[in-house]
């Protein structure tokens, strides 16, 4: 299980058992969209090669 922290500068990730920091402006360049219109699907894929994604994706203006 992955888990996302998402906060105005980045999102902290927990990826099997190893914490990492993904900042902001590497997740704008990899999705070519704006941080707040980013979601946290958009995120997981990043980080996974095949997430399981379930239920509606949600921007990260509405999550921070």
């Amino acid at each position: 299980m992955t888990l996302l922290s998402f906060d105005k500068r980045g999102v902290d990730v927990v990826y099997e058992g190893t914490e990492f920091r993904l900042e902001k402006s590497l997740v704008e360049e990899a999705t070519r969209k704006s941080w707040p219109d980013v979601t946290d699907h958009e995120v997981l894929q990043l980080v996974e090669d095949d997430p399981s994604l379930s239920g509606e994706p949600r921007r990260i203006a509405d999550i921070i």
